[in-house]
């Protein structure tokens, strides 16, 4: 079924087709540039070479006549120049400057002179630079026009007088000119034009049917994730950019996964949290309620032994109910990093002697031998040794909490290259194979624990991990049912300290 909330694309909105019709675009424009960039070249390679070839006509017509006859121009030879190029070229034309710049005298069809003088700034550089530059003069018929033009210095004796300045196309042979080199060069750009977009708009959109084919498969995979399938791949062996982005989205991919998956197991153990705490709690506040009720209510009619009986278990409800509340809030501190290693150190031998000593009474009421054993020379070690107190007093706890009287509790401690080996093997129940694996998960309930309703939660081998973890150390467990449980961990030496003196056994 399709998703309603899919969006439908055109065939012309697709990636293709914008990025093809923006190519043709670039490429009709880029083809009348260069049609136009090759006209004007084309152009002023001509104009060029017409300087070039007629250089000397203007000089030629100065030497051979007489312009000038006591200063005042001569209008016989004038005349005649004109008569013999309307003659010979009538496409040029030719006039006469003073020495300012001034059109004293002129050839040119039509009579369409709009100018009454020239700049001389032109005219002077032809004659300065002679061929070696390209060099555009004013057209005394257009204001705002140039032409290629030759120009000559006119005498009357040792006396300059002007200029003759000769334009070398005219405006006739302008307007054919242009009219058929313009349809040549447009004939000629239009061909090569629509040959170029029609092989370049063929091998361009090849290319891009080629990029946009992958490009639409990684869009299909990552729409498809987007709907819930959260196996979807982008399977691609390129190793360019589009390469690096499908391994980019198949990691994200995975990492969104997992999350997902740790969130699932998260709000599970929330649950379970739930279900626990809601149990742990409500059985010290029933005792504590209970027992109130009771002093209240028979205030009159209990004794001294049966009162200071009732308050006694009151106060082992709420040392419970504390412990518990302690616990929960070491362990959340603990997972949210804000509790803090503090190392130093100090002596380990010394540290679970006085655990030892502080656990003897519990051993004994139960009838469980206690002992500790380390080498004479053991190091320090460098740790925060509050953290360590509290998880080997755990661990101490859970070992004479399961193991049953008449039994053992050894804490082995020796040293293995560069950190001290700490070992607390009991001698109790065990651990079946199955829940071995999640004894440290939070809240994780074995089914020792729950064959005792006060045992409550079990989130002292939790707090263990945590603190462990805290000092980059791993934690190991060998057990066996019926046959006990080894749990052992590696604190890091302090590498200046000092040494035990004795060896010895505790019991």
């Amino acid at each position: 079924m399709e998703n309603p909330k899919r969006k439908k694309y055109s065939f012309f909105s697709s990636l293709y087709w914008k990025i093809a019709v923006v190519f043709l675009i670039a490429l009709i424009i880029i083809s009348v540039v260069y049609i136009y960039i090759a006209a004007f070249t084309a152009e002023m390679y001509y104009q060029e070479a017409s300087q070039r070839l007629n250089q000397e006509l203007a000089q030629h017509i100065a030497a051979e006549n007489q312009f000038f006859i006591d200063g005042k121009t001569n209008q016989e030879v004038l005349k005649d120049i004109f008569h013999n190029i309307m003659v010979i070229n009538p496409n040029i034309e030719v006039y006469l400057l003073d020495t300012g710049g001034k059109i004293l005298s002129y050839f040119a069809p039509n009579k369409e002179v709009k100018l009454d003088s020239i700049p001389l700034e032109p005219i002077e550089e032809f004659l300065e630079v002679g061929t070696s530059t390209f060099v555009m003069g004013v057209d005394p018929k257009n204001e705002h026009g140039e032409k290629t033009f030759s120009a000559a210095e006119v005498y009357e004796g040792d006396v300059h007088r002007g200029y003759i300045y000769v334009i070398l196309g005219g405006e006739d042979y302008e307007n054919a000119a242009q009219f058929v080199f313009g349809s040549y060069i447009l004939r000629l750009g239009l061909r090569s034009m629509t040959i170029t977009i029609i092989a370049a708009a063929l091998l361009s959109l090849v290319a891009l049917g080629l990029i946009t084919k992958n490009m639409r498969k990684i869009v299909s995979v990552i729409r498809r994730f987007k709907e819930g399938d959260l196996d979807a791949r982008i399977k691609f062996k390129s190793k360019g950019e589009l390469g690096e982005f499908a391994d980019s989205f198949n990691d994200m991919a995975d990492t969104i996964v997992k999350n997902m998956e740790e969130i699932k197991t998260m709000d599970n153990l929330r649950r379970d949290l739930v279900a626990n705490v809601s149990h742990d709690l409500r059985t010290p506040l029933a005792t504590i309620q209970g027992y109130i009720e009771t002093i209240l209510i028979k205030a009159d009619t209990l004794s001294e032994e049966e009162r200071k009986k009732y308050i006694q278990t009151i106060y082992n409800s709420t040392e419970r109910l504390k412990n518990l509340v302690s616990e929960l809030f070491e362990l959340s501190k603990l997972e949210a990093r804000e509790t803090k290693p503090n190392p130093e150190p100090f002596s380990l031998a010394e540290l679970v002697q006085d655990i030892q000593q502080k656990n003897n009474v519990i051993a004994e009421q139960k009838n469980i031998k206690l002992s500790v054993n380390f080498p004479y020379d053991l190091p320090l070690v460098y740790a925060d040794i509050a953290m360590m107190e509290r998880a080997i007093q755990n661990l101490l706890d859970n070992a004479l909490k399961f193991t049953s009287e008449n039994g053992k509790v050894l804490i082995t401690l020796s040293p293995q290259a560069d950190k001290n080996l700490v070992e607390i093997q009991d001698t109790g129940r065990g651990i079946n194979e199955d829940e071995l694996m999640h004894i440290f998960d939070r809240y994780q309930r074995n089914h020792r624990s729950a064959q005792k309703e006060n045992e409550g939660l079990g989130l002292g081998l939790a707090i263990v991990k945590r603190i462990l973890e805290v000092h980059n150390i791993d934690i190991k467990v060998r057990s066996a049912e019926d046959k006990g449980t080894v749990f052992s961990f590696k604190i890091p030496v302090y590498k200046s300290g000092s040494k035990v003196t004795k060896e010895v056994e505790y019991s």
